[in-house]
């Protein structure tokens, strides 16, 4: 079987938290994560768009970068990418042949008490991907949590906490303080940590863990202006901190909560800048301009002239962000697509959504975490004005074919593996 094969059979392995296995593997290899600069980027939401957009602005900077990003939308190549560019196919197979090679050796000499999951894996993967790369820095982005992420084996020059709310919350804690612990836990002793608008109780705690590790705490927004405007979702403005003004420019990625993940994005590079990286405005600003983020408020203009929205909002605060922002785009109301997994909080999204829906199409997403077709349907009409426009089809591709049908304008949202499952669909629909 060939190694990415067995790499994707120990998905069906679950989570499990905690760093053991991580070091020991790591220690085997020995650390490829310590052979280039690291950066971090932890959060509820945010968190890949803060990664994307200062991976696009080292770049910019003339850094080569590398960029670890979860989940995959189609490939699992997606989560490796240097200098712009996912990874080959190759490239990837050898490196976890090479991994898998280290793990074997480590559980017959006792090194590994438990095999390695996925996670634990392509994270290592990732370093070693990076190290035979010659990198400067890698940017990475936190799994899930962050205490106890495979991830959380780096020593990362900065780190960064774009948002705190409730998600994963059967691992990470039922309460904001809980979860914000365990966002923490990317904190490490003497490093600065950029924070986004956070809740006093979440703030707190991070400001708790700061001062006993004696890291500096940077909020994001402290001493920053954002004058400019919104229009069709699209923010234009000038991001003036303490130090700099970075504009007039429009952000690339869409959405008025992106003017937030900006500025975290911001501070971050101001501050792997001060500690000798060196990063001029015009590249904060080129990366701010430039970057991509696919299935986030991504629109698919369709030959026709109908719209496609595909964002991966998969918890309440996702989707009151992306509902805030078709209210102000279509103030009439989209044909809502939406999946989701099981263990999400479906209810919270629904209610987020549906004051921007005006028909809604529930369906099923692949996997077996996937919440069922009928419980989906069940939740949205409980959530929607008029249950009788609440429609299930089982296929997402023939949802969104249907949506497509009923109005110009169609979202589709919920999960990341419902769009990763959409995506070639769209594209042939864009490609007509």
């Amino acid at each position: 079987m060939a190694a990415v094969d067995q790499l994707l059979a120990r998905e069906f392995f679950g989570i499990k938290l905690g760093l053991d296995n991580m070091r020991a593997l790591v220690a085997a290899l020995d650390h490829p994560e310590r052979a280039y600069l690291t950066t971090i980027v932890a959060g509820t939401n945010g968190k890949g768009s803060v990664t994307a957009m200062v991976d696009y602005a080292l770049r910019a900077a003339g850094h080569r970068t590398a960029r670890y990003t979860s989940p995959h939308l189609v490939r699992l190549e997606e989560r490796f990418v240097i200098d712009g560019a996912e990874i080959s196919s190759d490239q990837l197979e050898d490196a976890v042949a090479h991994v898998l090679s280290v793990e074997e050796t480590c559980r017959a000499n006792g090194t590994l008490a438990h095999p390695a999951t996925f996670f634990e894996l392509a994270t290592a993967a990732a370093f070693e991907l990076f190290r035979r790369a010659k990198v400067d820095i890698a940017v990475i982005e936190v799994g899930l949590g962050g205490r106890f992420d495979a991830t959380n084996v780096v020593e990362p020059m900065a780190a960064a906490i774009t948002s705190i709310d409730f998600d994963h919350t059967r691992h990470l804690g039922r309460t904001i303080p809980e979860i914000a612990f365990e966002k923490a836990g990317v904190i490490k002793p003497g490093i600065p940590v950029v924070t986004g608008d956070l809740t006093a109780e979440a703030e707190a705690v991070v400001q708790k863990v700061c001062a006993e590790r004696g890291a500096r705490l940077v909020p994001a927004h402290e001493g920053v202006e954002t004058p400019g405007v919104v229009i069709d979702g699209r923010a234009r403005l000038t991001i003036e901190t303490t130090t700099r003004a970075y504009g007039p420019l429009t952000l690339a990625l869409a959405g008025r909560h992106q003017i937030g993940n900006a500025v975290v994005a911001v501070r971050l590079l101001e501050e792997l800048d001060t500690l000798g990286l060196h990063v001029p405005a015009e590249a904060v600003a080129r990366g701010l301009e430039t970057v991509r983020w696919r299935a986030r408020l991504e629109h698919v203009r369709l030959p026709d002239g109908r719209t496609l929205l595909l964002d991966a909002a998969h918890n309440p605060a996702g989707a009151a962000a992306l509902a805030s922002y078709l209210r102000e785009v279509w103030p009439e109301g989209v044909v809502l697509v939406f999946g989701a997994m099981a263990d999400k909080d479906i209810d919270g999204m629904l209610a987020a959504l549906m004051p921007a829906a005006r028909d809604i199409i529930v369906t099923q997403v692949e996997g077996g975490r996937a919440a069922a077709l009928d419980a989906l349907a069940a939740a949205a009409r409980s959530h929607f004005t008029r249950p009788s426009s609440v429609r299930a089809i089982a296929n997402p591709r023939h949802a969104i074919d249907t949506a497509l049908a009923a109005g110009p304008a169609v979202c589709v949202a919920g999960s990341i593996f419902l769009l990763g499952g959409v995506l070639s669909h769209v594209d042939s629909l864009a490609a007509r």
